[in-house]
Formats: C-alpha cells, structure tokens, sequence
C-alpha cells in the first residue's frame, strides 16, 4: 500500500482563500500580532455570544491564562475530567494547583455532574468541563453547582466550535471558554487559541499576561499609533496570536458552519451505518445540544469480537484507514498516578471507556467514497472477528 492510498484520520481543510489571506499577511509586513488579529477577534466575538476575545497561539495558553486570571494558586483544587487530553490538566499544575481528576458518564464520555460534586471541598477553586468530542456536557448542572458553592467555570471548548446548547451559543455557557483552532479542529489557524469571557477584568489580565505582561497593546509600540515607551505589570507569558495565523483564521471562521455541515453529513453516515451493531456502540446524541463532531468515536460492545481494541486498530491500519484514541485517561499516566496516587479504578468509568473505544476519520474534505471505505472496513473487521 502507498502512501497515497491511505486515509489520514484527520486533515485540514485549506482553500485558495485561506491561501491568499496568508500571502496577503505576508505581503502587508506585519506578520506578527497586529491589525488582523484584532479583526479576528471582534469577529470571533461575534460568533461565541458578544464576549471580550484574547487571541492567543493555543487553547492551552488560554486555560493558562484563565486559570491565572482569577487568581489560582498552589494549595488550590481545580476539578477536570479524566478523560481528556494533557493540556486540561497541565494548565493547573503550571500554577502550583492541583488537578481534581473525576470520571464521566458512560453514555456520551462528558464529565459526570454528580462526580464533580463529590469532588468538591474547601480548596477547591474552579472546574474546567471539557466537551468531548464536540457535544456539550451537561454543562447548566456544572454551572449551576459552580454558582451554589462560589466556583469558577472554565469550558476547554477545544472541540467545541461552532455549536449550540439548549439555543445559546458556546461561549456563554462557562465564566470563561477556551477554544483550539490546532490543525485537526473544525477551523484552524494552524496552531492558536482563544478565550472568550465577559468579565472585562478578566479579558485585560489576560491580554496583558499574553504578551510579556506589558501594561499597553505591545504591538501598537512599532506602528503610528505606538510609542516607544512600556511598563511591564508582570512576569507574562509569550502566548500572543499572529496575524499570519489571523488571516487564515478570518477565513476559516466565515467557512466554520460549511466545514460543520460537512462533518455533521460524515457522522451521519457513520450513525446509519453502526446505529444498529451488534458489535459496535455510537455515542448518542442529545436532542437539547448541537455537535461540532470534532470526532466520531466508536466504542466496542465487551465481548463481541474476539480481538480488543488495539487489534482493530492496526487491522484498519492494514486496510488504509487511519485510527486513533480519544483519549488515554489522565489518571492512568504516571505524572497523575505516581504524584497524586491514583489507581486505574479510580475512575472506573473512564477506564472502561478507553478500552473498548476508538476514533474514525471525520474531517470536512473527506468525500463520501471515503466514508464508506471507512465503513466497508470496520464491518469487515467485524464479520472476521466476531465470537
């Protein structure tokens, strides 16, 4: 098999739009922070709900951010769901706070509301519910608990745009949203994040600590409306946006219901075709809850096939199909389990799902012959391993 005739599981969806708005960056000579990134802002603004907009280069620099913006410190408890990539997690140790790793629900791999209560006690700050996959969580329960015992809630909407939630826009469901635009994501800017939030205080610390802690818009320094002169408030970060990255964000952003509608088509055939498994289970969606369908995640039915998760896997793989996981749970990693002591059964739940699920190519230029070479594959795999 050459590499042309595998199928990737993910690829960027790149037109001579997005082409042209980065060479026309490129050609302007400002490439870094500057006009581009502010436009992208106010329109992204426009998109999340109307809330202030810090544009940074990762949705992990947004958390950060966030999390350093009301003031979390060591000797704080941040709660995240287990299932979930590193970045959700890591952002709280970078301040000396310590990650709350609680399970989710088995039906759609959200973070469990009654978990997060639970988990609750007298250092515990904030709570970052992640949206898997691109479906909310039950997100009015986690902002509810946080208004009733004073926590700050802070989405890692990283799969999660565009989408809706009982008609409101994400970005307005949490104190403060964190979005990705990495490669692999509905829209992307390559690498680059956001954080939406309507606590003006909030978005100017955050803006500020983007960039050096520099008390003034730095990137004004080098064009007329500059001046050379800077205080620095605090030691910052270096997590600013580019306008390289913004052009081809702006772009993006005007394609992100078309991209959606796309990937939305592919989950659909996806559905049709293992709804009714005896092998396989979909992860059902909620009437109440749009979907981004960042990811297509299949999760294995225990004891249908006489081969595990791995093994189909790398049977796809032979068959040119690519796969992946989604995801490792953190508390099965030796940071989370040699440092805080967890077990694998500490969240059984997670545990579970890891290994009997799986993740199939969904990305908006895939066409329908590929979609079904992805699904001709995994029945095939199936007839040949069932018990």
């Amino acid at each position: 098999m050459s590499p042309m005739d595998f199928l990737p599981f993910a690829l960027p969806d790149i037109t001579d739009r997005e082409i042209d708005a980065v060479v026309a960056a490129l050609r302007s000579g400002w490439i870094t922070t500057g006009p581009r990134t502010r436009e992208f802002e106010q329109r992204f603004s426009a998109a999340a709900g109307g809330g202030e907009v810090v544009m940074v280069n990762s949705c992990t620099a947004a958390m950060h951010l966030a999390l350093e913006a009301i003031g979390i410190q060591p000797g704080d408890e941040v709660i995240v769901p287990t299932m979930t990539f590193a970045a959700t997690a890591e952002v709280v140790r970078y301040l000396g706070a310590t990650p709350v790793l609680v399970d989710v629900l088995a039906a759609d791999h959200n973070i469990d509301p009654l978990a997060v209560e639970r988990a609750v006690t007298s250092r515990t700050r904030a709570v970052i519910p992640v949206h898997f996959a691109g479906m909310p969580c039950d997100i009015d329960s986690v902002t509810d608990l946080g208004r009733a015992r004073g926590l700050v809630v802070i989405d890692d909407a990283a799969h999660c745009f565009p989408c809706e939630y009982r008609g409101r826009p994400v970005g307005t469901w949490a104190d403060v949203t964190a979005f990705s635009f990495y490669a692999t994501k509905t829209m992307t800017t390559a690498e680059g994040g956001a954080a939406v939030t309507t606590r003006p205080d909030w978005a100017e610390r955050m803006r500020v600590m983007s960039l050096h802690g520099i008390s003034k818009d730095a990137w004004k320094r080098y064009s007329v409306e500059g001046s050379w002169y800077y205080e620095i408030i605090a030691p910052g970060f270096k997590y600013n946006m580019t306008d390289i990255a913004a052009a081809l964000g702006l772009v993006q952003l005007e394609r992100a219901e078309e991209m959606t509608d796309a990937r939305r088509r592919i989950a659909d055939q996806y559905d049709s075709a293992f709804a009714e498994s005896d092998t396989f289970e979909v992860i059902p969606r909620h009437a109440d809850r749009g979907h981004s369908h960042h990811l297509y995640v299949l999760k294995l039915r225990p004891g249908a096939l006489r081969v595990g998760r791995g093994e189909v896997i790398e049977r796809l793989k032979q068959r040119g199909v690519g796969a992946s996981v989604h995801f490792i749970p953190l508390h099965l990693h030796p940071y989370y389990r040699d440092r805080f002591g967890y077990r694998p059964d500490s969240n059984p739940i997670a545990l579970d799902l890891f290994e009997r699920s799986f993740s199939l190519p969904i990305y908006s230029r895939m066409a329908t012959a590929d979609v079904q070479r992805v699904v001709e594959a995994v029945l095939d795999i199936a007839r040949e391993g069932r018990r």
